[in-house]
């Protein structure tokens, strides 16, 4: 038997128009925040950071491929993992159809990560994906961005993520359990794993030059995954107990 609310339809529309209310609230402060967003100072990019492509060796104003606007998600894919983070790998699942509109809009998305271009592309042909994805290895960008931290880093807690410096040090033996889950489907010890970090940031080019826009990690995310809007949306919501992501060809296989 249910334990939910049950009510008739009178109830449930009096109910929904007030939560239409609230939601009517949620997207105007979204817009706004939006506005904060595109309103934030930019940061011109002095380093040459190099990257490997399918196409060759490229600068990160080249990733731009003539658009004015670059948008790079931060996968987690760190150059011994086996295969690309499960969490990662759902965001991702959303960028092929996605990618295309954006390139016909004045915006190149990018997935960049540390992983050797080789792994990269097998995991891509893989998973079906289509978005260009680039490496980062050997270059300080991951390092730059927050979201690959040193050996040394991890072990002293120096590290920021999230705009928030220092922390414990992340021993594997004290990781959750999500977390040792996670980097068991990415083949990856927990160590090695725990080293790479999520994130998106944009960059702009005008007159020549190549600017930082914004950037965000975390929660910061969510709005990128675009089965959460749809779980959000279903009666029991995210309904998680415990990792239950998979890579989308792992289903079903115990």
């Amino acid at each position: 038997m249910t334990t939910h609310a049950i009510g008739t339809h009178e109830e449930w529309l009096a109910a929904r128009l007030d939560l239409l209310e609230a939601e009517k609230a949620h997207t105007r402060q979204s817009d706004a925040l939006a506005e904060r967003r595109q309103a934030l100072p930019w940061v011109r990019i002095e380093k040459d950071y190099r990257f490997e492509t399918d196409e060759g060796n490229a600068t990160l104003a080249e990733l731009f491929r003539d658009r004015s606007q670059l948008l790079v998600y931060h996968f987690m894919y760190g150059p011994d993992y086996k295969a690309g983070c499960p969490s990662c790998s759902a965001i991702a699942d959303g960028f092929n159809g996605i990618a295309t509109h954006l390139a016909h809009h004045d915006v190149m998305l990018w997935a960049i990560s540390r992983a050797p271009l080789a792994k990269l592309q097998a995991f891509k042909e893989r998973m079906g994906w289509t978005f260009p994805w680039a490496s980062s290895l050997g270059s300080d960008f991951n390092f730059d961005f927050n979201v690959s931290i040193t050996e040394e880093q991890q072990r002293t807690g120096g590290s920021e993520y999230n705009f928030r410096r220092g922390g414990h040090a992340m021993v594997a033996a004290t990781l959750p359990e999500p977390v040792l889950q996670n980097a068991a489907q990415a083949g990856a010890e927990a160590a090695n794993y725990v080293r790479e970090r999520p994130g998106l940031s944009s960059f702009v080019r005008e007159d020549g030059a190549v600017y930082h826009a914004y950037s965000t990690y975390a929660r910061g995310l969510d709005g990128l995954w675009n089965m959460y809007q749809w779980l959000d949306r279903a009666p029991k919501g995210r309904n998680e107990n415990g990792v239950w992501l998979r890579h989308h060809d792992r289903y079903g296989a115990g």
